[in-house]
Protein backbone atom coordinates (compact mmCIF):
# COMPACT_ATOMS: atom_id res chain seq x y z
CA UNK A 1 0.00 0.00 0.00
CA UNK A 2 2.89 2.52 0.76
CA UNK A 3 6.52 2.43 -1.28
CA UNK A 4 9.04 4.95 -0.24
CA UNK A 5 12.59 4.67 -2.14
CA UNK A 6 15.50 6.29 -0.90
CA UNK A 7 13.63 9.28 -0.07
CA UNK A 8 15.83 12.50 1.30
CA UNK A 9 14.62 15.71 2.65
CA UNK A 10 17.18 18.33 4.02
CA UNK A 11 16.60 22.03 5.62
CA UNK A 12 18.86 24.18 4.57
CA UNK A 13 21.95 22.26 5.78
CA UNK A 14 20.06 20.02 8.39
CA UNK A 15 19.41 16.39 7.09
CA UNK A 16 16.01 15.31 8.26
CA UNK A 17 15.96 12.29 6.40
CA UNK A 18 18.64 10.17 4.68
CA UNK A 19 17.38 7.65 2.46
CA UNK A 20 14.60 5.89 3.85
CA UNK A 21 13.23 2.87 2.21
CA UNK A 22 10.65 0.94 3.52
CA UNK A 23 7.13 -0.62 2.34
CA UNK A 24 3.97 -0.83 4.19
CA UNK A 25 1.67 -3.91 3.47
CA UNK A 26 -2.12 -3.46 2.76
CA UNK A 27 -4.25 -3.92 5.95
CA UNK A 28 -0.95 -3.90 8.38
CA UNK A 29 -0.05 -1.53 11.18
CA UNK A 30 3.18 -0.29 11.36
CA UNK A 31 5.03 2.17 13.46
CA UNK A 32 7.14 4.56 13.18
CA UNK A 33 9.24 4.79 16.58
CA UNK A 34 11.91 7.16 17.57
CA UNK A 35 12.80 10.27 19.68
CA UNK A 36 12.04 14.16 18.44
CA UNK A 37 14.28 15.21 15.77
CA UNK A 38 14.73 11.44 14.26
CA UNK A 39 12.70 12.57 11.04
CA UNK A 40 9.02 10.45 11.37
CA UNK A 41 7.28 13.88 10.79
CA UNK A 42 8.44 15.05 8.37
CA UNK A 43 8.28 11.70 6.54
CA UNK A 44 4.95 11.45 7.22
CA UNK A 45 4.28 15.05 5.70
CA UNK A 46 6.29 14.01 2.60
CA UNK A 47 3.62 11.22 2.40
CA UNK A 48 0.32 13.24 3.01
CA UNK A 49 1.66 15.51 0.07
CA UNK A 50 2.36 18.86 2.90
CA UNK A 51 6.17 18.44 1.94
CA UNK A 52 8.05 17.71 -1.78
CA UNK A 53 11.02 15.11 -1.12
CA UNK A 54 14.52 16.06 -2.54
CA UNK A 55 15.13 12.70 -3.74
CA UNK A 56 13.82 9.29 -3.74
CA UNK A 57 9.97 8.39 -3.99
CA UNK A 58 7.24 7.73 -2.28
CA UNK A 59 3.58 5.93 -3.39
CA UNK A 60 0.60 5.40 -1.81
CA UNK A 61 -1.67 2.70 -3.88
CA UNK A 62 0.75 3.14 -6.33
CA UNK A 63 0.07 7.00 -7.11
CA UNK A 64 3.06 9.46 -6.81
CA UNK A 65 2.83 11.56 -3.59
CA UNK A 66 4.42 14.36 -6.00
CA UNK A 67 2.71 13.55 -9.28
CA UNK A 68 -0.51 12.44 -8.03
CA UNK A 69 -1.40 14.27 -4.80
CA UNK A 70 -4.63 15.27 -5.66
CA UNK A 71 -5.89 11.56 -6.08
CA UNK A 72 -3.87 10.35 -2.52
CA UNK A 73 -5.59 13.53 -0.78
CA UNK A 74 -9.02 11.80 -1.35
CA UNK A 75 -7.68 8.37 -0.08
CA UNK A 76 -5.51 9.50 2.83
CA UNK A 77 -7.24 10.62 6.60
CA UNK A 78 -3.94 12.30 8.69
CA UNK A 79 -3.87 13.23 12.25
CA UNK A 80 -0.96 15.54 12.69
CA UNK A 81 1.07 15.85 16.07
CA UNK A 82 -0.97 18.81 17.05
CA UNK A 83 -4.45 19.02 17.43
CA UNK A 84 -5.36 21.16 14.84
CA UNK A 85 -9.10 21.11 14.27
CA UNK A 86 -11.18 24.22 14.73
CA UNK A 87 -11.84 25.36 18.11
CA UNK A 88 -13.83 27.34 17.66
CA UNK A 89 -16.80 24.79 16.01
CA UNK A 90 -18.53 22.38 17.84
CA UNK A 91 -17.42 18.75 17.79
CA UNK A 92 -20.53 17.74 15.20
CA UNK A 93 -19.46 21.05 13.21
CA UNK A 94 -16.10 19.95 12.81
CA UNK A 95 -17.09 16.25 11.78
CA UNK A 96 -19.38 17.91 9.44
CA UNK A 97 -17.17 20.20 7.63
CA UNK A 98 -14.00 17.49 7.15
CA UNK A 99 -17.27 15.18 5.30
CA UNK A 100 -18.35 17.95 3.39
CA UNK A 101 -14.65 19.27 1.87
CA UNK A 102 -14.31 15.59 0.88
CA UNK A 103 -17.52 16.12 -0.65
CA UNK A 104 -19.31 13.37 1.56
CA UNK A 105 -21.99 13.63 4.36
CA UNK A 106 -21.10 12.32 7.93
CA UNK A 107 -24.32 9.64 7.47
CA UNK A 108 -22.35 7.74 4.34
CA UNK A 109 -19.57 6.89 6.46
CA UNK A 110 -20.69 6.81 9.94
CA UNK A 111 -20.21 3.18 10.11
CA UNK A 112 -16.32 3.77 9.94
CA UNK A 113 -16.41 6.23 13.10
CA UNK A 114 -19.06 4.84 15.16
CA UNK A 115 -17.10 3.12 17.99
CA UNK A 116 -15.28 5.82 18.26
CA UNK A 117 -17.06 8.59 17.95
CA UNK A 118 -20.51 7.33 19.75
CA UNK A 119 -18.09 8.03 23.02
CA UNK A 120 -17.99 11.62 22.42
CA UNK A 121 -21.79 11.87 20.33
CA UNK A 122 -23.09 13.58 23.92
CA UNK A 123 -20.58 16.14 23.64
CA UNK A 124 -21.34 16.82 20.04
CA UNK A 125 -22.18 20.76 20.75
CA UNK A 126 -19.25 21.31 23.19
CA UNK A 127 -16.63 23.50 21.32
CA UNK A 128 -13.93 21.44 20.18
CA UNK A 129 -11.50 23.70 22.31
CA UNK A 130 -12.88 22.74 25.23
CA UNK A 131 -12.53 18.88 24.82
CA UNK A 132 -10.61 16.83 27.09
CA UNK A 133 -7.16 15.42 25.61
CA UNK A 134 -8.58 12.22 25.01
CA UNK A 135 -11.94 13.29 23.62
CA UNK A 136 -9.75 15.74 21.12
CA UNK A 137 -8.11 12.57 20.33
CA UNK A 138 -11.41 10.62 19.34
CA UNK A 139 -12.92 13.93 17.57
CA UNK A 140 -9.50 14.25 15.48
CA UNK A 141 -9.55 10.45 14.25
CA UNK A 142 -13.37 10.85 13.64
CA UNK A 143 -12.60 13.70 11.13
CA UNK A 144 -9.87 11.86 9.39
CA UNK A 145 -11.79 9.06 9.01
CA UNK A 146 -15.08 10.42 7.57
CA UNK A 147 -14.24 10.43 4.48
CA UNK A 148 -13.44 6.85 4.05
CA UNK A 149 -9.66 6.87 3.73
CA UNK A 150 -7.89 3.62 2.37
CA UNK A 151 -4.84 4.95 4.51
CA UNK A 152 -4.72 6.33 8.22
CA UNK A 153 -1.28 8.04 8.98
CA UNK A 154 -1.21 9.39 13.09
CA UNK A 155 1.41 11.53 13.80
CA UNK A 156 1.99 10.91 17.63
CA UNK A 157 -1.12 10.52 17.94
CA UNK A 158 -0.76 9.46 22.09
CA UNK A 159 1.47 12.40 22.91
CA UNK A 160 0.22 14.23 25.88
CA UNK A 161 -2.46 11.27 26.88
CA UNK A 162 -2.93 9.63 30.07
CA UNK A 163 -2.25 5.93 30.07
CA UNK A 164 -6.22 5.03 29.59
CA UNK A 165 -6.68 7.23 26.58
CA UNK A 166 -3.62 6.16 25.00
CA UNK A 167 -4.92 1.94 25.95
CA UNK A 168 -8.42 2.76 24.30
CA UNK A 169 -6.89 4.64 20.92
CA UNK A 170 -4.74 1.70 20.30
CA UNK A 171 -7.82 -0.54 20.92
CA UNK A 172 -9.51 2.14 17.89
CA UNK A 173 -6.62 1.46 15.77
CA UNK A 174 -6.80 -2.69 15.84
CA UNK A 175 -10.15 -2.64 15.07
CA UNK A 176 -9.96 -0.13 11.96
CA UNK A 177 -7.03 -2.82 10.53
CA UNK A 178 -9.35 -5.45 10.88
CA UNK A 179 -12.17 -3.17 8.84
CA UNK A 180 -8.94 -3.16 5.93
CA UNK A 181 -7.80 0.29 6.61
CA UNK A 182 -3.53 0.53 6.13
CA UNK A 183 -2.41 2.35 9.29
CA UNK A 184 1.05 4.28 9.12
CA UNK A 185 1.60 5.46 13.20
CA UNK A 186 4.36 7.36 14.40
CA UNK A 187 5.15 7.20 18.77
CA UNK A 188 8.05 8.54 21.04
CA UNK A 189 6.78 5.16 22.83
CA UNK A 190 8.41 2.27 22.66
CA UNK A 191 5.61 -0.25 24.51
CA UNK A 192 3.56 1.31 21.48
CA UNK A 193 6.09 -0.81 19.30
CA UNK A 194 4.83 -4.18 20.55
CA UNK A 195 1.30 -2.68 19.28
CA UNK A 196 2.29 -2.50 15.86
CA UNK A 197 2.91 -5.50 13.03
CA UNK A 198 5.74 -4.07 11.97
CA UNK A 199 8.08 -0.87 12.93
CA UNK A 200 11.11 0.95 11.74
CA UNK A 201 13.27 2.24 14.39
CA UNK A 202 14.48 5.74 13.36
CA UNK A 203 17.04 7.89 14.77
CA UNK A 204 18.90 11.21 13.28
CA UNK A 205 17.02 10.32 9.68
CA UNK A 206 17.95 7.08 9.23
CA UNK A 207 16.13 3.67 9.54
CA UNK A 208 17.99 1.70 12.49
CA UNK A 209 16.07 -1.44 11.96
CA UNK A 210 12.68 -2.97 10.27
CA UNK A 211 10.93 -6.03 11.69
CA UNK A 212 8.44 -7.06 13.60
CA UNK A 213 8.82 -6.20 17.88
CA UNK A 214 9.23 -10.04 18.18
CA UNK A 215 11.69 -10.31 15.94
CA UNK A 216 13.54 -7.29 16.84
CA UNK A 217 13.23 -8.05 20.32
CA UNK A 218 15.18 -11.35 19.56
CA UNK A 219 17.86 -9.77 17.98
CA UNK A 220 19.54 -8.60 20.73
CA UNK A 221 21.70 -11.75 21.79
CA UNK A 222 23.73 -10.43 25.06
CA UNK A 223 22.82 -10.87 28.66
CA UNK A 224 20.73 -8.38 30.42
CA UNK A 225 20.38 -7.48 34.24
CA UNK A 226 17.52 -5.66 35.91
CA UNK A 227 18.34 -3.79 38.80
CA UNK A 228 15.23 -2.29 40.80
CA UNK A 229 16.23 -0.05 43.74
CA UNK A 230 13.55 -0.84 46.57
CA UNK A 231 14.04 3.04 47.72
CA UNK A 232 13.86 4.86 44.78
CA UNK A 233 15.20 8.28 46.14
CA UNK A 234 18.54 6.01 45.71
CA UNK A 235 17.52 5.16 41.99
CA UNK A 236 19.93 8.09 40.77
CA UNK A 237 23.15 6.89 43.07
CA UNK A 238 22.51 2.97 41.63
CA UNK A 239 22.79 4.40 38.58
CA UNK A 240 26.06 5.92 39.22
CA UNK A 241 27.50 3.29 40.74
CA UNK A 242 26.48 0.73 38.08
CA UNK A 243 28.19 2.97 35.52
CA UNK A 244 31.52 2.75 37.67
CA UNK A 245 31.34 -1.06 37.84
CA UNK A 246 34.11 -2.66 36.00
CA UNK A 247 33.10 -5.16 33.30
CA UNK A 248 29.60 -3.21 32.46
CA UNK A 249 29.40 -2.14 29.00
CA UNK A 250 25.79 0.25 28.89
CA UNK A 251 23.33 1.13 32.06
CA UNK A 252 19.87 2.74 31.38
CA UNK A 253 17.23 3.36 33.30
CA UNK A 254 13.67 2.65 31.87
CA UNK A 255 10.57 3.19 34.83
CA UNK A 256 11.62 1.90 37.99
CA UNK A 257 14.06 -1.11 36.19
CA UNK A 258 18.02 -0.07 35.63
CA UNK A 259 18.73 -2.38 32.42
CA UNK A 260 22.77 -3.71 32.80
CA UNK A 261 24.72 -4.92 30.07
CA UNK A 262 28.30 -6.26 30.28
CA UNK A 263 31.45 -6.75 28.28
CA UNK A 264 31.56 -10.76 29.93
CA UNK A 265 28.75 -13.00 29.76
CA UNK A 266 30.04 -14.29 33.00
CA UNK A 267 29.19 -11.38 35.37
CA UNK A 268 25.99 -12.53 37.63
CA UNK A 269 23.09 -11.52 39.18
CA UNK A 270 24.90 -12.33 42.61
CA UNK A 271 28.47 -10.19 41.18
CA UNK A 272 26.15 -6.73 40.82
CA UNK A 273 24.43 -7.53 43.88
CA UNK A 274 27.51 -7.97 45.97
CA UNK A 275 29.04 -5.37 43.96
CA UNK A 276 25.83 -2.71 44.81
CA UNK A 277 25.95 -4.13 48.82
CA UNK A 278 29.69 -3.23 49.26
CA UNK A 279 28.77 0.14 47.71
CA UNK A 280 26.27 0.62 50.47
CA UNK A 281 23.03 -0.10 48.34
CA UNK A 282 21.49 -2.86 50.52
CA UNK A 283 17.63 -2.24 49.24
CA UNK A 284 18.32 -3.64 45.68
CA UNK A 285 16.61 -6.46 43.35
CA UNK A 286 18.55 -8.21 41.02
CA UNK A 287 17.23 -10.32 38.03
CA UNK A 288 18.11 -11.23 34.09
CA UNK A 289 15.64 -9.53 32.07
CA UNK A 290 14.67 -10.15 28.71
CA UNK A 291 15.16 -6.91 25.90
CA UNK A 292 12.76 -4.70 24.94
CA UNK A 293 12.47 -2.24 21.99
CA UNK A 294 13.83 0.44 23.80
CA UNK A 295 17.03 -1.56 24.61
CA UNK A 296 17.61 -3.15 21.19
CA UNK A 297 17.18 1.39 20.13
CA UNK A 298 19.42 2.09 22.30
CA UNK A 299 22.24 -0.80 21.52
CA UNK A 300 21.94 0.02 17.81
CA UNK A 301 22.10 3.88 18.01
CA UNK A 302 25.44 3.23 19.78
CA UNK A 303 26.50 1.31 17.32
CA UNK A 304 25.45 3.76 14.71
Amino acid sequence: MIRIGNLEKSYGEQKALKGITLDVENGEIFGLIGPDGAGKTTLMRILVTLLLPDKGFATINGLDVVADFRKIRTMVGYMPGRFSLYQDLTVAENLQFFATVFGGTVEANYHLIKDIYGQIEPFRNRLAGKLSGGMKQKLALSCSLIHAPKVLILDEPTTGVDAVSRKEFWEMLNNLRHKGITILVSTPYMDEANLCDRVALLQNGSILSIDTPAKINASFKRKMLGVKVVNTSQRYGCVNLLKEMKGVDSVFSFGDVIHVTFHHADIDEIIVREYLFGKGQQDVLVEEISAGIEDVFMELMQKN
